[in-house]
């Protein structure tokens, strides 16, 4: 039974992030100046937007298949990069887009957490 649970909080934890990252990844396409105009409101450059967006739909392919325990390793490291960047970006321009970041980063945490406990690497 602690495995089921086990598996429901993983799969649900690691289904949010990832659409919280498509959704992510959407905007950086669809909305590029819109986000654009975010990023240099951050103080990063926009030549990120579109790499950015390659790399997160990347984590996702590598968090998600069971190509490279390594790989999987650096996707949850990487995205924790990001996550962490962006929380400090929008602490520092007190913009109050704060919640989100916070919210990824929990969720990635969790994630990681039961992929470890479950051995699904």
């Amino acid at each position: 039974m602690n495995q089921k649970r086990n598996k429901i909080v993983y799969f649900g934890a690691t289904g949010i992030l990832s659409v919280l990252m498509l959704l992510s990844v959407s905007m950086y396409f669809l909305q590029n100046e819109t986000i654009s105009q975010a990023f240099e409101a951050l103080g990063f450059p926009t030549y990120l937007v579109y790499p950015l967006a390659i790399a997160k739909i990347l984590g996702l392919v590598a968090i998600w298949t069971k190509m490279s325990n390594m790989l999987k390793e650096w996707a949850y490291a990487g995205f924790l990069f990001v996550f962490t960047l962006a929380l400090s970006a929008h602490v520092v321009a007190k913009d109050g887009q704060f919640v989100a970041p916070i919210l990824a980063i929990v969720l990635l945490g969790v994630s990681y957490f039961f992929n470890n406990k479950l051995q699904l690497k």
